[in-house]
């Protein structure tokens, strides 16, 4: 069976980057963790390290699309004659990481390329639903497919399909990007419910900011595939 490695993109999660790597290290099939500390100014890369996961350290913030790649490059250089499959999780999940294993079945069974989570528990948002609605029409628009949960970052995909999509989209657009092209490249995208739940964007200044950048970022990656 092909070995499954976890990559984490992480920045200033050093309270819930060790739960999170603890959780991922007991999923079925997964023998390595990645964590990518892309320019905290805590302890994320110690904590991580600490709780088991290998770490790679950007100097200064570069953003989650160049932190994927950064992880999944750490993996191929780690990888022997057969290449893992990559599990991404977002560092704040803590222990929820745990219920993942239902996005490496499918691709592990040889029967989905790509797996995207579906949170059956939501968890209630501070922002309107703008940045969703977006990529989900824009998906359905460009590829054909419309998804229930286009921004979530927790995806589980074979290398070949990895390397297909790259160049990722930049910053918040890279779900949605990512999605997009291997849709369009015929790999076959399903989205599998799961019991995980990350911290909930609040209604302050900053997560007003936050949404209008994945807002501009989301929107480029579907002007740049039209």
């Amino acid at each position: 069976m092909t070995g499954v490695a976890a990559i984490i993109p992480a920045k200033d999660e050093g309270d819930r980057i060790g739960a999170t790597v603890a959780a991922a290290l007991v999923l079925p099939g997964v023998d390595l963790v990645v964590v990518v500390d892309d320019g905290s100014s805590d302890q994320t890369g110690r904590v991580a390290k600490a709780a088991g996961a290998r770490v790679v350290r950007h100097s200064r913030n570069r953003g989650k699309a160049a932190a994927m790649e950064s992880g999944a490059e750490a993996v191929r250089l780690l990888d022997g004659a057969e290449s893992r499959h990559l599990l991404f999780l977002d560092a704040d999940l803590g222990e929820t990481a745990r219920m993942a294993a239902p996005l490496i079945e499918p691709v592990a069974a040889g029967e989905a390329d790509m797996t995207i989570a579906v949170f059956v528990t939501r968890v209630k948002l501070g922002g309107h639903g703008f940045v969703v609605k977006l990529a989900r029409e824009g998906v359905q628009r460009i590829a054909g497919w419309t998804p229930d949960q286009p921004l979530n970052g927790q995806r589980c995909l074979t290398r070949a399909a990895f390397e297909a999509a790259r160049p990722l989209a930049r910053g918040f657009g890279v779900e949605t990007g990512l999605t997009i092209d291997l849709l369009r490249k015929g790999f076959r995208v399903r989205e599998v419910q799961v019991e995980m739940a990350h911290r909930a964007t609040g209604t302050d200044w900053k997560a007003q900011l936050h949404r209008a950048r994945q807002f501009r970022d989301v929107a480029r990656a579907l002007a740049a595939r039209i």
